[in-house]
């Protein structure tokens, strides 16, 4: 069934065990993999602020549902407009999937090294470097070896791999060995970059997702719409409020299904981003997830959730990533370092911590 953004906008992780029957279906997820583009049969289009009109479209891609709201007093141009931030995503979401042996991400895996590649891959590589840099080695893109062997130990036997091949795995995970043609904080004009050890690889997992939504709302803005949401799965991108100075409510979901929100908040314009232990698990315990952490290639125990408001979800996405991998006292400190940038982590004991600046509305 549809869902049309009214008043909230609740979190839509998935939210699902993984078995040894699911799993290869689920473990495209864990990459930016293409869904099915089939657009949802959903419309509406309602009078609203001062002649605008809400027009909400939900469409299948990036493995999940996701939701564009638009206020215009065009419902046409808004339909237009919908459609081209759709396909736009679409465009972005095939170059940066690592799962489709044609795109320039599995290039990079499979040689090692790239020339040339889009300007979309090289942004997020950049900014995947700068997020490296900047948590001390907490984001790392290059966890791709701990992850396929999570994937693939699995799929075959249902358990957890052995320590010894986890530290095999993570001998080649080093950020640092993934160059890139930059000089300045910019990529030169040949756009390469290398992985400099053999059997590296890249998952860009954790950022990937938010620079397509970004790039969404990059299309929406092009076609003159200021006022828009977009909602993939639960990561938001809010453009503009619902109109003249009405902004979007976001509810923030709790990690236990049971609870119907950790928190509210109010957007004009900005993104929030969320990671948890509850969208992708192997054990009913939630101690093998989809996150793990560079340094040993272990899942994060302590948060269930951690939540990053930003100025775009690549950041937010990026950033919560980090957080939950940190834990919540060097998260949170992480994250008020940062410029306009807040968070609230939820532990797996249902201890909530939101930093200084994060401004509840429930």
């Amino acid at each position: 069934m549809p869902r049309h953004f009214r008043e909230e906008v609740m979190f839509e992780p998935f939210d699902r065990k993984v078995d040894r029957r699911n799993f290869l279906k689920i473990s495209g997820m864990l990459g930016v993999g293409v869904a099915a583009t089939t657009v949802m049969p959903v419309s509406e289009a309602l009078a609203f602020d001062k002649g605008l009109h809400k027009v909400t479209r939900t469409k299948n891609t990036m493995g999940t549902l996701v939701a564009i709201t638009v206020m215009h007093p065009s419902v046409d141009q808004a339909d237009a407009a919908i459609e081209k931030a759709y396909a736009e995503m679409e465009r972005v979401t095939r170059l940066l999937d690592r799962f489709d042996s044609a795109s320039p991400v599995a290039a990079l895996n499979r040689d090692g090294k790239i020339d040339g590649m889009p300007e979309e891959m090289a942004q997020v590589l950049t900014a995947a470097n700068y997020y490296h840099r900047i948590s001390g080695g907490t984001f790392d893109v290059t966890v791709k070896p701990v992850v396929d062997l999570y994937q693939e130990t699995y799929r075959k036997t249902g358990k957890v791999p052995a320590t010894k091949a986890i530290e095999e795995a993570v001998a080649l995970v080093d950020g640092g060995m993934l160059q890139l043609d930059v000089q300045d904080g910019k990529l030169m004009q040949r756009r390469s970059a290398r992985l400099m050890k053999p059997g590296m690889g890249v998952t860009l997992d954790g950022i990937a997702k938010g620079y397509v939504i970004d790039a969404g709302a990059k299309a929406l803005e092009q076609e003159n719409i200021a006022h828009a949401l977009i909602n993939a799965g639960g990561d938001i991108r809010a453009i503009g409020g619902k109109g003249s100075d009405r902004a979007w409510t976001v509810a923030v979901r709790h990690p236990d299904k049971d609870i119907a929100y950790a928190d509210k908040i109010r957007m004009q314009n900005g993104a929030v981003a969320t990671s948890g232990n509850y969208e992708i698990y192997f054990d009913k315990e939630r101690l093998y997830h989809h996150i793990v952490k560079p340094t040993d290639g272990m899942s994060p125990h302590e948060l269930a959730s951690a939540s990053v408001w930003a100025k775009d979800v690549t950041t937010a996405d990026a950033l919560s990533t980090t957080v939950f991998v940190m834990g919540s006292h060097k998260g949170t400190r992480f994250i008020e370092s940062l410029p306009d940038c807040e968070a609230l982590v939820i532990s797996r004991i249902n201890k909530k911590t939101a930093t200084k600046g994060w401004k509840s509305a429930a």
